[in-house]
């Protein structure tokens, strides 16, 4: 593998003593910008359809409306758009052209490679978008697109990139390694993730009878990753000589997952995604991956006599559940979840109650943790219960008694070194309540797995390729047969191998968090042949395929995509039944406008696509975005089905055109 150092050298802007402008730069330095503005629009995409998934909560105002409200706000809609097409897209052509008069063929493929990619995502989230004329210089209003055509065009850049890839490169090109951060110049690999994405992109056609093509798929697949060894994943760092980019000023060798659902400490585990990792199937069973992805912090802190953690009990983070009772939200709010902090020196806070029965349940749940008092409310009718936080304690600043059992929803947050308050070891990513928890080394939070700064991003993988291998014998078969059980099954010990092979890494690294040490091996053995994986290819049902998937796949707009597939939990695709249940509208509901269907089995019941961005589109190229969907600015767009999520071009015209 290449070093940390020239990682950061291929990102240097200053590195090229020729100061290179539009024309001369070299090509070996274009392309790692490209693929890290590529992962930088993934980043934020994957994050956002995480929350409508139901993977995350965010507590921040805009992404709550994916997860709890569904009053999908436009301020979700920018940044992926932004990034993909200012940061990478305009890049391209002038990369592709460069490449050309060298002979540099590789360089040439990647392009088509990330076009595709960058496009199809555009076209998952916006529907229709600029495509034919997108990149063509001088035109400043670019014509719309329909999803079919973007569609087809982004299998013809793979199936022209495959055709680049197997050329050999003219003597004197650049050396695709000079400039690859991804797969480091192994053309192999580049070749594997085209037929793995195209296997990932003809999947998205499962509801279309004339263009669903299992054989195809099933062709593609064994063209495309065959191990772990063949996954496509952007190595990451935490390390003291990373700088912000140009654009943003965040992080450049950081995850683009943890750039937006760990960066900031907004965002948890949902029930939703924490009951797959302890009662998969109904099974009881805690998934050996639960401790790596659901974070913990300290509690119970007692302090030595300088003020610095002496004891400490682990507490797993719990869920904050937004689909079933939703209790603590209903009575809070659905943006209400809020952060602990910690007591330096003692801490007392007051709380009300009007409820007598409120007031003791509240006090009752003192008992061993915290000095407290019951003063009674005398003639005004109201008691408070006085708390005394002592050093060391982790509690909400708040003297509202609803907050006060939130130290419970630990925090996705780790630390990166470069925006860290204070310049901890790069060992230590740790995210900690405050200058004087950092002091003391009160750990606030152990963060997950795919969401920390120097967590792989994940481009594509074999586990990917084992679930859609199943879904499609599925799919063939009508049920599970021994092909597709034996194809789930190895999906799921895929994402085992991939993790523990990672968590391994970690601790060889020296890094002392827990949570970033290997899975007991033995548990991995168990799980595996445990209820809840299925064990039968008479009982596999789709469900179990797709949900096993759901939980590796975790911050990735696969998982929005698969369940728009599937009509989510409506249950009226093929014989496959529910395939996500308890998903669905919660208690908190407010998205009437947005989603205008009245019932499940309505394609507008569910969030189906994303408004395009008002600050760019809709405002400035809004003739061209009406004359291919004259709906595009209406306040229930976002439940209009895209091109691949209706059966029939006739039924995507009749959401975009009448």
């Amino acid at each position: 593998m290449f070093s940390i150092s020239s990682c950061t050298d291929w990102l240097d802007v200053n590195t090229d003593p020729s100061s290179p402008n539009n024309n001369t730069a070299l090509i070996a330095n274009r392309l790692p910008w490209i693929q890290h503005f590529y992962m930088y629009s993934a980043g934020v995409t994957n994050y956002r359809t995480a929350c409508q998934a139901g993977v995350f909560y965010s507590a921040s105002a805009n992404p709550n409306t994916f997860s709890v409200t569904w009053k999908c706000a436009t301020g979700n809609t920018t940044t992926p758009y932004q990034t993909w097409f200012v940061g990478a897209a305009t890049n391209l052509n002038d990369m592709y052209e460069a490449a050309q008069k060298e002979g540099a063929y590789h360089y040439m493929a990647v392009a088509e490679v990330i076009h595709a990619m960058g496009f199809m995502e555009m076209l998952d989230l916006y529907g229709e978008i600029p495509y034919t004329q997108a990149l063509t210089k001088g035109i400043i209003s670019p014509a719309y697109d329909d999803g079919k055509t973007i569609y087809n065009g982004c299998i013809a850049k793979l199936d022209e990139a495959i055709s680049l890839f197997s050329k050999t490169q003219e003597a004197g090109a650049t050396s695709l390694s000079a400039g690859d951060m991804w797969n480091k110049g192994d053309v192999s690999k580049w070749i594997k993730l085209c037929y793995g994405l195209k296997a990932r992109y003809m999947l998205k056609l499962s509801k279309k009878i004339d263009l669903f093509k299992p054989d195809d798929i099933l062709a593609c697949l064994d063209k495309g990753p065959q191990s772990n060894a063949d996954n496509t994943v952007i190595t990451c760092y935490n390390n003291s000589t990373d700088v912000g980019d140009y654009l943003w000023g965040d992080p450049i060798m950081t995850s683009g997952n943890w750039d937006y659902a760990a960066y900031g400490n907004t965002q948890r585990i949902s029930q939703y995604y924490y009951n797959l990792l302890t009662n998969m199937r109904g099974s009881g069973i805690v998934d050996p991956r639960m401790s790596k992805i659901v974070p913990a912090c300290m509690t119970n802190i007692s302090l030595d006599a300088s003020g610095k953690v002496a004891s400490y009990a682990w507490t797993r983070s719990l869920p904050v559940d937004f689909y079933g009772t939703s209790s603590r939200l209903v009575n809070g709010g659905p943006t209400s979840i809020t952060l602990p902090t910690y007591a330096s020196k003692k801490v007392k806070l007051a709380y009300t109650f009007k409820s007598t029965s409120t007031r003791d349940a509240f006090a009752a749940a003192q008992v061993g943790k915290h000095a407290y008092r019951i003063a009674s409310g005398g003639t005004t009718g109201v008691d408070t219960v006085e708390v005394t936080y002592q050093p060391g304690s982790i509690y909400v600043n708040s003297t509202n008694y609803l907050y006060a059992g939130d130290t419970m929803y630990v925090t996705l947050q780790n630390n990166s070194y470069l925006t860290s308050p204070v310049k901890l070891s790069t060992l230590d990513m740790n995210w900690y309540y405050s200058t004087a928890a950092t002091t003391a080394g009160a750990v606030g939070s152990t963060g997950s797995f795919q969401l920390r700064p120097n967590s792989d991003f994940e481009v594509l993988t074999y586990h990917e390729m084992c679930f859609i291998r199943a879904e499609v014998l599925m799919r063939k078969n009508n049920g599970g047969t021994q092909a597709a059980l034996d194809a789930y099954q190895a999906g799921i010990k895929a994402h085992l191998d991939f993790m523990q092979a990672k968590l391994t890494s970690w601790k060889s690294a020296g890094f002392t968090n827990p949570d970033m040490w290997p899975m007991d091996q033995s548990a991995i053995a168990s799980y595996m042949t445990s209820n809840a994986v299925c064990q039968s290819a008479g009982s596999l049902t789709m469900a179990d395929v797709m949900l096993q998937k759901y939980l590796a796949m975790g911050c990735s707009i696969e998982n929005y995509n698969d369940m728009r597939r599937f009509n989510f939990s409506a249950g009226n695709v093929g014989s496959f039944g529910v395939v996500y249940p308890g998903y669905d509208r919660g208690p908190l509901f407010a998205g009437g406008s947005q989603l205008t269907g009245g019932s499940k089995t309505d394609p507008k019941y569910w969030m189906r696509r994303w408004m395009l961005p008002s600050s760019l589109e809709l405002n400035y190229n809004s003739a061209n975005a009406k004359a291919m969907n004259i709906h595009c600015g209406d306040a229930n767009v976002w439940c209009l089905p895209i091109w691949w999520d209706c059966a029939t071009d006739d039924e995507y015209n009749n959401y975009i055109k009448k």
